[in-house]
């Protein structure tokens, strides 16, 4: 297998596993919804950077080498389901919040910046291990013999960034189109306390994961 097999065959289980529901779509569908194109579109820039990250960490050895040590496997894991916990459990109290002028008021105030909700789809995918795990498990075996692990990890992590973004942008232009029945406050709610249960879920199925 050359190089273009390598990048092509990954492309394609790259592609099958980003247009797969999960908790990076949730994050960038809720955003488009509750906030509008330009946080979506940075959420999805920082779930992206966090995946790059996880790539360039597998391709140089620095995720076996956390995937070997139980304790700095276990200490991620925590914190990266307790990150999950905090962020679901926010998202749904804010669903479940009426719409006095007080709770108005409060929610008028918050701007989201391209920074806050960067980081927070970054530190999504970063503190998330089985991101890691996947890219440790799935990277080397498309490393073809002889050429460089650390460039070649870091192409096929840029593919599948690439084809997530452009997964995110349809998204994110879909919810845009649909703006006037997504700009409900029902709709917001529901979106909110959806997304808020999936990153509970996760983070509690992440919490109680052995591995």
């Amino acid at each position: 297998m050359d190089l273009t097999d390598a990048v092509l065959s990954f492309a394609l289980l790259g592609a099958l596993l980003t247009i797969t529901p999960g908790l990076d779509t949730a994050l960038v569908l809720r955003a488009a919804v509750t906030m509008g194109r330009g946080p979506a579109f940075a959420t999805a820039l920082g779930i992206g950077a966090g995946a790059l990250a996880w790539g360039a960490a597998a391709a140089v050895g620095a995720s076996a080498l956390l995937a070997a040590s139980s304790v700095g496997y276990t200490i991620l894991r925590v914190v990266g389901a307790a990150y999950m916990i905090f962020l679901g459990v926010r998202m749904i109290a804010a669903a479940l919040r009426r719409g006095g002028r007080i709770a108005e008021a409060e929610t008028a105030k918050i701007v989201p910046t391209f920074w806050s909700t960067f980081g927070r789809g970054f530190l999504t995918n970063l503190l998330n291990p089985k991101v890691g795990a996947f890219y440790l498990a799935v990277i080397p075996q498309f490393v073809p013999e002889g050429a460089d692990p650390l460039a070649t990890g870091l192409l096929l992590a840029l593919v599948h960034d690439v084809e997530g973004l452009l997964w995110f942008a349809a998204i994110i232009m879909g919810a845009q189109a649909a703006r006037g029945f997504l700009a409900r406050r029902a709709v917001r709610r529901t979106v909110d306390a959806g997304t808020g249960a999936v990153l509970l879920g996760f983070g509690v199925r992440l919490g109680l994961s052995s591995q």
